[in-house]
């Protein structure tokens, strides 16, 4: 019976320092059905949680209302998975995103971005310092989602500077540049010490690259012609 859909939803909750006066960041996700599905479960989601009265514990609330509603927003989605014929090769889009940011220090910060790039099976790095750098790879779908949402709620100073994009079959393995989400740390440019101000070597950065026979983002990240070290 359609009643009986059962719907395995993750909710990923982070509550800023000022809850519950602030809303808490809320974001659902599930398996069972496609991206479209999930951005208007989220947007009603938000919508719920914006109706509540400023202040009130909402926590529960969220969980109480992605347990009464997810199951429609995946039923579409599981009915015509199970009555469509099954493809022997399946065609993915594989993501890569390159992504600039002024900087990028808080620790904080930088656990949002690693446990998002883990849950979310992509691999890539984040460059820590001024500027920050975060390069990601896997499907398109999950790149899409880490885009979303590490900018929310205000994360300003960021950009997403170039994407490739290309369609495989199978799990498109074969195309990352990267076999993990790596914490990238270059000596810093000057004598900083421990000044959360400080800026990271972009020649060292450079040779990183070539490493991995993209230093033509070099550019497209800062707008000049990287040079080659003569080392």
């Amino acid at each position: 019976m359609m009643g009986m859909l059962q719907v395995k939803v993750d909710l990923h909750i982070s509550l800023p320092h000022s809850y519950p006066h602030s809303a808490p960041q809320l974001f659902a996700r599930s398996n069972a059905g496609d991206r479209q599905n999930q951005l208007q479960l989220n947007k009603h989601l938000t919508s719920y949680i914006s109706s509540l009265d400023s202040g009130e514990l909402c926590v529960c609330a969220a969980v109480q209302w992605v347990r009464d509603n997810s199951a429609s927003y995946f039923r579409n989605s599981n009915v015509s998975s199970e009555t469509a014929p099954k493809e022997k090769a399946v065609k993915i889009i594989f993501h890569r995103m390159w992504i600039y940011s002024h900087h990028i220090y808080r620790q904080e910060l930088k656990k949002k971005i690693f446990d998002c790039a883990k849950q979310l099976n992509l691999t890539g790095f984040c460059l820590t310092g001024k500027p920050g750098i975060i390069c990601v790879e896997g499907l398109k779908e999950n790149c899409e989602e880490f885009w979303h949402v590490i900018r929310y709620p205000n994360w300003k100073h960021i950009s997403c500077k170039h994407v490739e994009s290309m369609e495989t079959e199978g799990n498109g393995d074969k195309l990352h540049l990267f076999h993990t989400f790596e914490d990238l740390q270059f000596q810093a440019h000057g004598d900083y010490g421990l000044r959360n101000d400080y800026h990271m070597d972009l020649g060292q950065f450079l040779e990183f690259l070539k490493q991995y026979q993209s230093e033509h983002i070099f550019q497209i990240l800062f707008g000049v012609e990287g040079k080659h070290s003569d080392n």
